[in-house]
């Protein structure tokens, strides 16, 4: 039985590129695009779904998810800039949090962490289109968590651009005496996004846990 999907945010750049993934993925069904724009409420749908994913923005993020856990109703989240603390999933609903859905950047994540165990001064600066609302991004912001986690400095220095004409970049610098050693992702195309965001709308439901933040928690 395919599990049947919407896409909040649908309109949206993102969203268009779900809608388009999980239309080509087997075994996934798009019910509803929902989107003000497109006239489709996310409430009118919850009834009819499994999973919901969520590209839409900061303010109605957070909505969106506690409609779906009052509505026993998985999401899967890209949306970033929203308390996480207000998340709390019940009546079976499984939440998966993703600040980036690459598998690049989920690796340069974990390349980082890495390297804060021997190089602990480091500086992150993360570049996204001109539209983005919160900064610095979810991305950067997770990857500073990792940093700190793995014995790196307690606030990692985070500096945010936002231009027209870049999608999504990161960098983490991270320097010693007489080197320094950076590592870098590119997205320069928003259908590096979809492998993770299909793997995610796979696996949500089959979670250990009710909340999953991080998309490595569910690589094989």
């Amino acid at each position: 039985m395919a599990i049947r999907v919407a896409v909040a945010g649908a309109a949206g750049k993102m969203g268009l590129a779900t809608c388009e993934a999980v239309e080509a993925a087997a075994g996934l069904e798009l019910i509803a695009r929902v989107d003000p724009a497109l006239g489709v409420d996310l409430a009118d749908v919850l009834g009819e779904v499994d999973v919901v994913v969520d590209f839409t923005r900061p303010d109605v993020a957070l909505g969106n998810i506690q409609a779906c856990i009052a509505a026993g109703v998985h999401a899967v989240v890209g949306t970033t800039g929203f308390d996480l603390a207000e998340v709390k999933p019940a009546n079976g609903a499984k939440v998966l949090i993703a600040p980036n859905f690459a598998i690049g950047a989920v690796l340069l994540m974990q390349f980082s962490q890495q390297a804060a165990k021997y190089m602990p001064k480091v500086e992150i600066i993360e570049l996204h289109h001109d539209q983005k609302l919160d900064a610095p991004s979810g991305t950067a912001a997770r990857t500073a968590r990792m940093i700190t986690e793995a014995g790196g400095p307690a606030e990692v220095p985070i500096h945010s651009v936002r231009l027209p004409g870049i999608i999504a970049n990161q960098e983490v610098i991270f320097g010693e005496v007489g080197q320094t050693l950076t590592i870098r992702h590119d997205t320069t195309d928003r259908r590096s996004f979809m492998p993770g965001v299909v793997l995610a709308v796979r696996k949500v439901a089959s979670m250990d846990q009710d909340l999953v933040v991080g998309l490595e928690h569910i690589l094989d």
